[in-house]
């Protein structure tokens, strides 16, 4: 995997050279026992980065992983390799109701406490890493013995968790449950935000579904769910004053197609690209005269920032621009994606380029750039990228019958439902 810095390479080589450096985050930092996603890749005050590994940009991982093999970047038979030792590794670990932990560490499966109430299963860090495993499951379907066992393998993890155990017998799914606190962080799970792969796999699990009424009643019960307010001249359907963080448009749509994806609430690709539109066109207009903010500049969402990790947005900008926030918008805004990967790349190379991909963040008021890479950022690269050239992830993870069954039963529409899985 070369490094290359030019302003001559064609819009292919430059996305070619930028998922082949960021995938680097997985494969080559990957954890050594556990193959499984460090949280991140600096030091933090709290837990030893290098062995805290992370569920959810787990389950990214591996979707930049099978993107990297579709790409030839790394051989089919070291991704699948690599695949088999984290669907191993995680057979052994502890899960709560078959849900796991948002951290673990990465050589002995322990887990590690996110906080001290949520030190048990994580039901939406579960829903990212079962996603990813579904189109590891859908991509390795060759007849082989050590491909067979990988499915069967994957099929057990998904199997186990009890989504249904998350409603506390109510119309809702909850995010957490600890062995020691229980249900004390009673976290309901409302939109709208990136959980909503959390209860269409919920719908979808052949073994421990949600009713239809968890979702219709569950997560629509939000006074940011529906929005129809304009911003910027651009209508938003859904979530909170324009829109939120970007990653509401990623998280949940690395395997969720939503190309002609509707229900009664909204069209999710109509939904996903004005939330990023909304969110360039509030960078334009820099109301806090922050530097550098532009159409070649722009993208607020969860990231590093000079004063911690948060949550930006529209509604909560610091002057931090998060590289990931453009770049996974590629499917819904191509041409300006590319605008801004263009000038990271070329203008900002030397600043921000580095040897995973694009620091997690840059403030170029305060001259500051992160010194991380975080799982959770890199994987929508790579995955949403990858997306906006073949449709690889979208293809993997609509082909799987239990989740168009799971869409069904949620009263959704999609034109992948008259595929063969």
């Amino acid at each position: 995997m070369a490094d290359q810095m030019s302003g001559s390479l064609t819009d292919d080589a430059l996305l070619d050279l930028v998922q082949r450096q960021t995938l680097r985050y997985f494969w080559d930092f990957g954890h050594p026992v556990s193959g499984m996603a460090r949280e991140r890749s600096n030091p933090v005050a709290g837990y030893d980065y290098l062995d805290t590994v992370t569920t959810g940009g787990t389950g990214f991982g591996l979707m930049a992983m099978l993107a990297g093999t579709s790409r030839g970047f790394i051989p089919h038979r070291d991704v699948l390799s690599r695949v088999t030792q984290i669907v191993d590794f995680l057979t052994r670990v502890e899960r709560y109701h078959g849900v796991f932990p948002h951290f673990l560490h990465g050589a002995t499966g322990a887990t590690i406490p996110f906080s001290r109430r949520d030190d048990g299963g994580d039901l939406v860090e579960t829903a990212f890493l079962i996603a990813g495993l579904l189109c590891a499951r859908q991509h390795f379907g060759a007849t082989s013995s050590d491909e067979t066992k990988l499915r069967a393998g994957i099929d057990k993890l998904w199997h186990a968790v009890e989504w249904n155990w998350h409603t506390q017998g109510r119309d809702v799914l909850y995010w957490h449950w600890s062995p020691h606190h229980q249900w004390a962080m009673n976290h309901a799970i409302t939109g709208w935000n990136e959980c909503l792969i959390t209860y269409v796999l919920a719908a979808a699990s052949p073994t421990h579904p949600i009713a239809p009424e968890v979702y219709h009643r569950g997560w629509t019960a939000s006074p940011v769910f529906r929005n129809g307010q304009s911003y910027h001249g651009i209508e938003l359907p859904l979530g909170p004053p324009f829109g939120g963080p970007l990653f509401f448009a990623h998280y949940s749509f690395l395997g969720l197609d939503p190309r002609g994806l509707r229900d009664r609430y909204a069209d999710y690709w109509a939904q996903n690209r004005a939330h990023a539109m909304i969110n360039r066109a509030y960078c334009i207009a820099n109301p806090h005269g922050f530097a550098d903010y532009g159409p070649k500049c722009w993208g607020l969402t969860a990231c590093d920032g000079d004063a911690g990790y948060n949550a930006f947005s529209p509604t909560n900008d610091r002057g931090v621009i998060a590289p990931t926030a453009a770049l996974a918008s590629i499917p819904y805004t191509p041409a300006e994606s590319m605008t801004a990967l263009r000038y990271f790349y070329e203008m900002l190379g030397e600043d921000i380029w580095r040897e995973c991909g694009f620091a997690d963040g840059f403030n170029r008021t305060k001259d500051w750039v992160a010194p991380s890479h975080l799982a959770i950022d890199q994987g929508p690269v790579v995955a949403m990228i990858e997306n906006h050239r073949s449709g690889l992830l979208w293809d993997l993870f609509m082909q799987c019958e239990e989740v168009r069954i799971g869409l069904r039963r949620l009263g959704f529409d999609s034109p992948r439902f008259g595929e063969v899985a």
